[in-house]
């Protein structure tokens, strides 16, 4: 083998060695880029028109009389032209990962639901400030802390759409 040879192959092997520790979860993850802030603020702010609105589970999406936590963040990011998955398990694989400690407002926060399983059962919008833009129980849409203990604890991932 010439020297030629060796290096396209060390070259090769190098490159299927990086590509695998990618996919393990040990390379550099690809930049998830917010929405603009303008954009965030459009989307945040087309949510504020349903503060109160009736929290009811399992509710159709064809209505703003009330809403599940999915499909509110289906009709809010349908403002923007984003067509998300109606559960918050699949809206959980669209878009980018996002650490927690990276939020910026628009991306999209998940929760397990204890009472339903050990799996992503809830979603909200991040806002900024720790708070997140939802809907559950009593008080239908809201903002909520996400740094009280419940949320804190039932905290799973993120999730960045945008470019």
């Amino acid at each position: 083998m010439n020297i030629r040879q060796t290096k396209t192959k060390l070259f090769a092997i190098g490159l299927s060695a990086a590509i695998g520790l990618t996919a393990l979860g040990f390379g550099q993850a690809p930049q998830a880029h917010a929405l603009s802030s303008s954009s965030a603020s459009k989307l945040l702010n087309y949510g504020d028109n349903f503060l109160g609105t009736p929290y009811k589970f399992g509710a159709s999406t064809s209505t703003t009389r009330y809403f599940d936590c999915s499909s509110f963040t289906m009709r809010v990011f349908k403002k923007l032209g984003y067509n998300l998955p109606r559960t918050a398990r699949d809206q959980a694989k669209v878009g980018r990962y996002v650490s927690k400690q990276n939020l910026k407002k628009g991306d999209l926060v998940f929760f397990k639901v204890p009472s339903r399983g050990n799996f992503i059962g809830h979603v909200g919008i991040y806002a900024g400030n720790g708070k997140m833009l939802n809907t559950y129980g009593s008080g239908g849409v809201k903002f909520t802390n996400m740094n009280s203990s419940y949320w804190k604890k039932n905290y799973v991932t993120a999730r960045r759409l945008g470019s």
